[in-house]
């Protein structure tokens, strides 16, 4: 059995070396966490100082979810928000054509997720373009699957797996339990080879961690919760390997790149802001996530000059709903003026894609670039019944 176990061992080792599947496929190696928020070892220290972005498990005690204003959100003695929840996502870079294998492997996967403490929220999310060019179009159909790409842009994948927790103490007792190493193929060498080898079939390189503190959470207890079997969403019957998994939620994102001196300020400016994101019909969940730069024993994707500190998120039922927000009156509010119809197309993207901007006239610009907007569609969707 062991001889039996070092050849199939040594024939990994051939076909990875051999193969363009791994770039390089030692990174990947490294990357226990392939199909799952993404935990790796420790990686290089960042090129930028991170100091002002680490935050110990100082949870707010009066969560921010209960309110549609944040004005009374606390704070720590560095200025900075209190996290309502600890938010786990990891970036993966799936090969074109791709897709529904990998789509497969997680809704086939085995995770007791939901039965853990803590646990709030997950989906995973394959990231689309908006397209805008009404013409020929049906209402929708109106975004194009983001094919990954080589440019700088691909840095943030087309998919990418999100999970929301209670606390920052809930996702580390997670990660160093039995039900992390189950969900990664951790239990035996050979789960693990077995692991490795699919997922150089699928992906190009590594996966990308990256670990956030959500600040002024807003939440729905949801209408309608998706049916789990022992903490994992069944839908080996749709899954196929063919055909793409249901889309469950739409969700805008928009990257902030903030430098550290601007950090409180830029936090105030939206714990000050009045959001009616819960009058909105489909709005499900919204957090602003801020950067952990310093979540230590994962190999983290290092925080430079092209990884945003700040992601504003805001989870929608459906894009139908996306969209009525963002031809309403409640967009318009949310960003201190009414919207032109002449407005530059990326000034009007890098605004309309969070859940209620800070305060657009007369206001300090707090960042180091424009925002920019991402749009992904979720899928997998498991949720606790208070919400997330």
């Amino acid at each position: 059995m062991r001889t039996a176990l070092l050849c199939f061992s040594l024939l990994v080792f051939i076909f990875l070396v051999v193969s363009d599947a791994f770039v390089p496929w030692y990174q990947q190696l490294r990357s226990v966490a392939i199909v799952h928020q993404g935990l790796v070892q420790a990686g290089p220290k960042s090129a930028i100082s991170t100091s002002l972005f680490s935050t110990t498990e100082e949870t707010s005690s009066t969560p921010t979810d209960s309110s549609s204003s944040s004005s009374s959100a606390e704070t720590n003695d560095r200025g900075l928000l209190k996290r309502d929840r600890y938010v786990a996502t990891n970036r993966f870079a799936v090969r074109s054509g791709k897709e529904a294998k990998f789509e497969q492997r997680w809704a086939t996967r085995k995770s007791r997720l939901a039965e853990l403490d803590g646990f709030k929220y997950f989906h995973l999310m394959r990231r689309v373009k908006l397209q805008d060019d009404d013409s020929n179009i049906n209402d929708d159909k109106k975004t194009v699957v983001y094919d990954g790409g080589t440019d700088k842009e691909s840095r943030q994948g087309n998919y990418v797996s999100f999970t929301i927790w209670q606390r920052k103490s809930d996702f580390s007792a997670w990660r160093k339990g039995d039900a992390f190493k189950e969900a990664h193929g951790g239990t035996s060498i050979g789960a693990f080879l077995s692991t490795m080898v699919n997922s150089a079939l699928v992906l190009q390189g590594p996966p990308r961690p990256a670990f956030y503190d959500g600040l002024l959470v807003q939440s729905l207890p949801p209408k309608e919760i998706p049916e789990t079997v022992d903490g994992w969403r069944n839908m080996v019957e749709v899954a196929d390997g063919v055909n793409t998994l249901p889309t469950e939620c739409f969700v805008a994102c928009n990257q902030f790149y903030v430098p550290q001196e601007n950090a409180a300020a830029f936090e105030q400016r939206w714990a000050q802001r009045e959001s009616k994101l819960k009058d909105c019909e489909g709005f499900v969940a919204f957090t602003m996530m801020r950067r952990d730069g310093q979540q230590k024993g994962h190999g983290t994707v290092p925080m430079d000059e092209n990884e945003p500190t700040y992601v504003s998120t805001t989870i929608w039922k459906d894009k139908a709903s996306f969209d009525k927000w963002r031809s309403g009156s409640a967009f318009s509010q949310a960003h201190g003026q009414q919207q032109s119809k002449q407005a530059d197309d990326k000034d009007k993207a890098s605004s309309s894609s969070d859940g209620g901007g800070p305060p657009a006239s007369g206001a300090q610009t707090l960042w180091s670039r424009p925002p920019q907007p991402v749009f992904y569609e979720g899928t997998l969707v498991i949720t606790k019944e208070e919400g997330a």
